[in-house]
């Protein structure tokens, strides 16, 4: 019997580790489009091309223009709420946004891709205690994501005053990263 309850502590330890190892790889990484985890969690420097511009309503129905925010560097989180790893990036970014919320030289967008209602949105943010404190817009799909050289989400991109994709960034990326990334910009180099 004694046996028995080793084989089993045993198993239930295995267990306990491979899904501790799990998690933590899914948070390391992101999601295709159908949800599957995707390695990421790298910075790749972008060639310097021009953003896409797009124009896409928040949740509460204000359309916002990426050519509106020409002179601005402007960071933006593509994502879905079918992507596990997703739940953990507004943590990050609302860190970052606080940092430059008053400062007038950088926007946060968070942009869902996977045809989310406004609704549906707000219901995702709240159970998953992920709300995000800068704007969220509604109405894209993974093309858009996609335009900006995105092969998983979550999937950040910086966009240069100048409008051109400065990196990208595929998992989650936290506020210092950002930072390191976003600092050569505010000072006036790329």
């Amino acid at each position: 019997m004694r046996v028995l309850r080793d084989r089993l502590a045993a198993a239930a330890a295995v267990r306990a580790l491979a899904l501790g190892v799990g998690l933590s790889a899914l948070l390391l990484t992101g999601c295709g489009p159908s949800g599957d985890s995707e390695a990421g969690g790298e910075v790749l420097r972008a060639p310097r091309v021009e953003a896409p511009d797009f124009s896409y309503p928040d949740l509460d129905g204000n359309v916002v223009r990426l050519s509106d925010l020409r002179g601005k560097t402007v960071v933006i989180d593509f994502w879905a709420t079918w992507c596990p790893p997703c739940i953990f990036q507004p943590e990050q970014l609302n860190a970052f946004y606080d940092a430059h919320r008053n400062g007038g030289k950088v926007m946060v967008l968070g942009v869902e891709v996977g045809g989310a209602t406004p609704d549906e949105v707000r219901a995702w943010a709240e159970e998953n205690d992920a709300e995000a404190r800068y704007p969220v817009l509604t109405g894209a799909d993974e093309d858009l994501a996609r335009r900006y050289g995105a092969v998983g989400f979550p999937a950040t991109v910086v966009v240069a005053p100048d409008g051109r994709i400065e990196s990208m960034h595929v998992g989650i990326v936290d506020a210092k990263a950002l930072e390191a990334t976003v600092a050569p910009l505010l000072a006036g180099r790329s």
